[in-house]
């Protein structure tokens, strides 16, 4: 499925693949560890990267999308990316061959995966002697069909590369919650916040107010996944309001932590 061979994602572990003569789409499924993770690769098809099951995070083009099982990304051919899971997952990737893909975007693009999309998927996922070619091809007709794009936004918070920057930037990552302010952790460091301010900027192309926005967002999303409320994520995350919370979500990701972990009963 990829330039350099299908292996090279999933390394020496072997998905399960259904990929019948004459299908337009083929359906790879595999399992992840928490915290695992498939090396930058590429594609010749487009990809719609789905889990069941467990939470999956894909970078690429210097983006990482954090994806509960309400939504899919749509990763087009030869566009190169890193696959993980933020805890244990299946990985069901839908693999489209372009010569008979209608769909035509250039950039990756989150899908909200409906019940009836969750079906079909899995419906394709059966042995192609259990399925026939026309059952197949209807299926896969209905598949792109229900394909739409949802207007969301990634959250990144890079880690800036000035030592005493990184070290502020880790023990966040540790702790999201934790409050101080950079005068203070300029005295945890070694630095004075003003020099600590310009290596945020410098690093990450963010304050550091915002950094440690899209940081806390970005710790919170496999919380909420995992089914916690937002009330126990805000606070857990450094908010000291549900309602903040949800606030700061909505600027950072585009829509409310409701919409996008229940993309479905929007209607798509």
């Amino acid at each position: 499925m990829s330039s350099d061979g299908h292996q090279q994602e999933h390394g020496e572990r072997h998905p399960s693949l259904v990929n019948p003569p004459g299908a337009a789409v083929a359906v790879g499924s595999f399992p992840l560890d928490g915290s695992e993770w498939f090396g930058r690769h590429r594609h010749a098809a487009h990809q719609l990267a789905w889990a069941p099951h467990g939470v999956l995070a894909v970078r690429a083009c210097g983006r990482t999308w954090v994806l509960p099982s309400t939504v899919a990304l749509w990763i087009p051919a030869g566009v190169p990316h890193s696959t993980g899971a933020t805890s244990s997952a299946l990985l069901r990737s839908l693999y489209f061959w372009p010569d008979r893909c209608p769909l035509s975007w250039d950039d990756p693009q989150v899908v909200p995966v409906s019940g009836l999309l969750r079906e079909l998927i899995g419906y394709l996922a059966q042995d192609p002697e259990t399925l026939g070619p026309q059952a197949r091809r209807r299926a896969e007709d209905v598949v792109l069909d229900l394909l739409r794009p949802v207007s969301v936004t990634t959250v990144r918070a890079p880690i800036p590369a000035d030592p005493r920057a990184r070290r502020v930037a880790e023990a966040l990552r540790a702790d999201p919650s934790d409050g101080r302010s950079l005068a203070q952790w300029g005295e945890v460091v070694g630095a004075s916040a003003r020099t600590l301010a310009r290596a945020f900027v410098s690093g990450t192309g963010m304050a550091f107010g915002q950094w440690r926005t899209q940081l806390r967002l970005q710790a919170a999303m496999p919380m909420l996944a995992a089914g916690s409320t937002v009330a126990a994520v805000a606070r857990r995350v450094g908010y000291g309001s549900p309602s903040a919370f949800v606030a700061a979500f909505r600027r950072g990701v585009g829509v409310p932590p409701g919409a996008y972990f229940a993309p479905a009963e929007t209607g798509r």
